[in-house]
Parts: structure tokens; C-alpha cells; sequence
């Protein structure tokens, strides 16, 4: 369930036409992804990064940045524990520079969104690399990015 909920919210995200019911549904599909992990008896401490990182991600799209950041605390929270790095680790910084961004704390952005993208550098996988990259290239940033993270004319 937790894996349904998570592809119900993507889709919405990926939504161009988004409405207020769509995004009410996002919010609860991205929260009940979370409870379902929670619960899950394959519950693995990386789902729970993930699915509060998607929370948070939710959140800064809607520009409820106060939310975002009490979900991106948790995140960061689960990613320090358990010492995820790589991708997961460039994804806390990711939401952590979103949630402030949206919260309209735009230095704390621009310092978040440089450590996102120096541990993007670190990615191993191609793939992965090439997820990371499209998704901080994605908007809203609410006015924060820095021109090298804008998509090229």
C-alpha cells in the first residue's frame, strides 16, 4: 500500500493541471504512503526517509513551507541515523533547501541548495544521478535558486 499510495501521489505531482481537490489528495496520498510503510512488515528505515522526504517534497510544492520543514526535520533526522549518503543523503539537503525556500527563507535555501548540489556530485549511479538532477532542476524554488541550477535557454 505504501508503494500505491507513493505512485498516486507522483502522479498528481506530474499532474500539469493540477486543481485544489488533486493537490488535497496529493497531500493525503503522500501521508498515508507514510503511515503504510510505517506499518509495513518490509518496513525498512530508508522507506521511511523516502516517504517522509515526499511528505515535505509535497508540502514545498504547495508552498506550505512551515509543514514542509517539520516533515524535512524528520528526514534529515532518519537520514543522519542511519547514515544515508549518496543519493538519499543530495535528497534530504534537496528538501531541506525546498522546504526553506517555500517557507521564504532564502539564505538558508541558497545554502541547502549548494550542499544538495555538491552531493549530487557524489552520486554513483547514472540513473540516479540523472533523477536527482531533473528534480532539483524542478519547480517551485519561490524565487531561490541560483541561475547554474535553472534548466538552460
Amino acid at each position: 500500500m505504501g508503494i500505491e499510495m507513493n505512485i498516486q501521489t507522483w502522479n498528481l505531482l506530474d499532474k500539469k493541471d493540477r486543481n485544489e481537490k488533486d493537490d488535497f489528495r496529493m497531500l493525503n496520498f503522500a501521508k498515508s504512503s507514510l503511515y503504510h510503510w510505517l506499518k509495513s512488515p518490509k518496513f525498512e528505515p530508508i522507506n521511511e526517509q523516502r516517504a517522509q522526504w515526499l511528505v515535505s517534497h509535497v508540502y514545498a510544492i504547495l508552498g506550505k513551507g512551515d509543514q514542509a520543514l517539520q516533515y524535512v526535520e524528520e528526514t534529515n533526522r532518519v537520514t543522519k541515523k542511519h547514515g544515508f549518503n549518496d543519493f538519499d543523503l543530495a535528497y534530504a539537503y534537496e528538501a531541506l533547501a525546498r522546504a526553506h525556500a517555500a517557507a521564504g527563507n532564502k539564505e538558508e535555501c541558497k545554502s541547502w541548495l549548494k550542499k544538495a548540489k555538491e552531493t549530487s556530485d557524489l552520486i554513483d549511479g547514472k540513473e540516479d544521478k540523472k533523477i536527482f538532477d531533473g528534480d532539483l532542476k524542478s519547480e517551485p524554488w519561490f524565487g531561490c535558486r541560483p541561475k547554474q541550477f535553472k534548466h538552460p535557454a
